[in-house]
């Protein structure tokens, strides 16, 4: 992962300004720490931190069209740029960056180009000579994006908020799968066109798991492009092992010249965490061993965890409790995998949302409230999983890439008939997809349950920090949350605890309101509370409230 920011909409004066932009793109450095550009001019600044995984050598940003007049910004990769390659015969490429065909794109077709990209990116490009600009952000926001505005009038964006909330009264999460074009309209649109948003249009979808399996097989193939050493994340879980077992399909071969050449590191590292004893250790070491990949499981204890909150807070920047407790851990590992050496990790990100499988599912009342529950969850991953997965690993400098979140694979996934999704009477969840890749893992992987991290990693940790918060949280503390935390109230003391630690770093209700509030219960939405009267009561994010109201026992 790298970072962007830019600055717009000034007339003159960019000589101090360019200072000030090289200041506060420092606090993204952790994200690119192998190199930093800038461009400026009397009207924009573009600064860029370089994490380099495809073209080490020539791939620096910003990028510069072959006649000089647009300069790129990129946080991200294009999984499909050889193939659109092809479409622009006549541009002359000037690295082999994945990220430079938006360049000839642009020129080609205007601002209509960013649907046809599939990857995770968020990118601003400007054009020298018209002094506009265009900011865009991946359909399902994987990459993380912020504006806000000066009290001079001038525009920010940034890959993350820290770097201009101090600068901008107003902060806002810039939206998955928008694109601003300033020499139209100010304000973000929608560029993303998903047929698969109605029910009614997916009801007489597909049912065979071979489509699963070719689609997701695809998809990991795409995103094992890198010129550094990769690894997976495996908790031994149904989604993390899947992604391992399909990413050392390939891994021999290099994916950036179609597999003509060996790869330059043919060995697949596997990583996983948890408190000594966990479930996820001993599941992830015995699937390494049946798909033989290197495998490193490393343990943290409690107080390590405890001691590294106010860090991952600030990391992730969201207060969240199912955030911060996965995070965590999270973010402990990616320091481990640092030190191994690796650049860019797989993580299973999305199959839970895709196809049903937190335990709530278990409660659905029928196909058309699954798939729109589903529809709800992908449309917020920006704000969950997403921040997880994408902060917790660049804060080491590591880019997370989601296979599930692959837009060609969320296109065949999400026009499935949401009946094939559906929880059968006394089964498990996500049943589609154990189907699909049965013959690849072991019996018990294929059947193990669904754990959410923040448990998997081991069951004392969210007890631990329950206990953290008591201790530290008075009961007055809590009874006058809503005077010192209008927005987004905490009603426990843990996340009083989470939202105290955020207010430290990041004042005021515009940083507060960039992250979402209401009740879940095991991952939910508020909305799926309706689902069952026993949901309203035992609300937590942990998978084990479920278990609480005996979804178990089906």
């Amino acid at each position: 992962m790298c970072s962007i920011l830019g600055i717009f909409d000034f007339d003159g004066g960019a000589g101090v300004l360019r200072d000030h932009a090289l200041e506060i793109s420092k606090l993204q450095r952790h994200r690119g720490p192998d190199w930093s550009g800038i461009y400026s001019d009397k009207e924009a600044i573009l600064v860029h931190e370089r994490l380099a995984i495809v073209d080490l050598l020539h791939g620096a940003q910003p990028l510069f069209s072959d006649d000089g007049r647009y300069v790129l910004a990129v946080n991200g990769e294009i999984y499909n740029h050889l193939s659109l390659r092809k479409e622009t015969p006549d541009y002359t490429f000037q690295t082999g960056s994945d990220c430079e065909i938006i360049i000839p794109l642009y020129m080609q077709y205007g601002a209509d180009f960013v649907g046809k990209l599939n990857g995770i990116f968020a990118f601003i490009l400007y054009d020298t000579i018209e002094k506009k600009y265009i900011v865009a952000r991946d359909p399902v926001g994987v990459v993380p994006l912020y504006s806000g505005t000066d009290t001079d009038g001038r525009a920010y964006f940034a890959s993350e908020l820290k770097a201009i909330q101090a600068v901008c009264p107003q902060v806002e999460v810039f939206p998955p799968g928008h694109i601003i074009e300033s020499d139209v309209n100010q304000q973000s649109h929608s560029y993303v066109h998903r047929t698969w948003l109605s029910y009614d249009n997916v009801k007489n979808g597909g049912s065979d798991p071979a489509l699963i399996r070719e689609a997701l097989t695809d998809a990991v193939h795409r995103q094992l492009m890198s010129d550094v050493p990769y690894g997976v994340l495996l908790s031994g879980g149904l989604d993390s092992s899947i992604t391992a077992v399909l990413a050392c399909k390939f891994a021999e071969k290099r994916v950036e010249d179609n597999d003509q050449s060996a790869a330059w590191w043919p060995r697949v590292h596997s990583f996983a965490i948890g408190l000594p004893g966990s479930p996820d250790l001993d599941a992830a070491e015995m699937v390494a061993s049946h798909i033989e990949t290197v495998h490193h499981g490393f343990t943290f204890t409690i107080q390590e965890g405890l001691d590294a909150l106010k860090d991952v807070i600030y990391h992730i920047e969201t207060y969240d409790v199912t955030t911060v407790r996965a995070s965590t851990p999270m973010y402990l590992m990616a320091r481990k995998i640092k030190a191994v050496g690796i650049k860019m990790v797989l993580s299973g990100e999305g199959a839970d949302e895709i196809f049903g499988g937190y335990l709530y599912f278990h409660k659905a009342p029928d196909a058309k409230a699954f798939h729109e529950e589903t529809v709800r969850k992908i449309d917020r991953l920006h704000l969950f999983d997403c921040t997880r997965a994408n902060k917790s690993m660049a804060a080491w400098g590591i880019e997370a890439r989601v296979p599930f979140l692959d837009l060609e694979f969320l296109r065949v996934a999400m026009s499935l008939d949401p009946e094939s999704k559906m929880i059968r009477s006394g089964g498990l969840e996500k049943q589609i997809l154990r189907d699909a890749f049965a013959d690849l893992l072991p019996e018990f992987a294929i059947n193990r349950q669904k754990e959410q991290f923040s448990d998997g990693v081991g069951y004392g940790w969210i007890d631990a920090l329950r206990d953290h918060a008591e201790a530290n949280v008075g009961d007055a503390e809590l009874s006058r949350a809503a005077f010192r935390f209008p927005v987004n109230t905490p009603d426990t003391k843990e996340g009083y605890l989470y939202r105290s630690m955020f207010e430290n770093f990041f004042p005021g209700e515009p940083a507060a309101r960039t992250v979402p509030g209401g009740k879940s219960i095991a991952c939910s939405t508020p909305e799926a509370l309706a689902w069952d009267a026993s949901f309203e009561a035992a609300a937590d994010p942990s998978g084990r409230a479920i278990k609480d109201v005996h979804v178990d026992s089906f």
